[in-house]
């Protein structure tokens, strides 16, 4: 006995395999709404093969792109509700100091830093992920980088 299989074809998926088989260079990928990564084709790219003459649309330039840059770009510009804490008893010398030890979510952190520290910032060092835990397997120096003396 057959099987049935009880889906429509994906006819967006099939055209996307034929307009590979034509031109291999407009095939890209993007992320789907399962979040997983899927084919897709470069409309821009497209158009100029298709045509004789140049065709004006975005400038030219070099960039950086990547499937979730501007779910990321989204994320920098939603705003948050939470404030910066200090913690007075975990702090060095909190009189007299002038520099703050802040930790936290490096985006979060930078979102609360715009408003409330704008112009008063004259460095700001992040560790970046791959220092953890207790796993710090590069080594940091943050003097070195964050002199403060004007």
């Amino acid at each position: 006995m057959e099987k049935l299989n009880m889906t429509s074809p994906d006819l967006t998926a099939r055209n996307i395999e034929r307009m590979g088989e034509l031109f291999p260079q407009l095939v890209t990928e993007t992320l789907g709404k399962d979040g997983k990564l899927k084919k897709a084709i470069d409309f821009e790219l497209l158009k100029q093969e298709l045509s004789d003459v140049l065709v004006e649309g975005d400038k030219e330039r070099y960039q950086l792109t990547w499937p979730g840059k501007k779910e990321a770009i989204l994320n920098a510009n939603t705003p948050i509700d939470k404030t910066l804490r200090p913690v007075k008893e975990d702090s060095m010398n909190w009189d007299t100091t002038e520099n703050l030890y802040i930790e936290g979510d490096n985006l979060e952190v930078l979102k609360l830093l715009q408003e409330s520290y704008l112009g008063k910032v004259k460095c700001i060092y992040i560790d970046p992920p791959y220092n953890t835990g207790k796993d710090f397997i590069y080594k940091t120096d943050c003097q070195s980088k964050c002199n403060t003396s004007s």
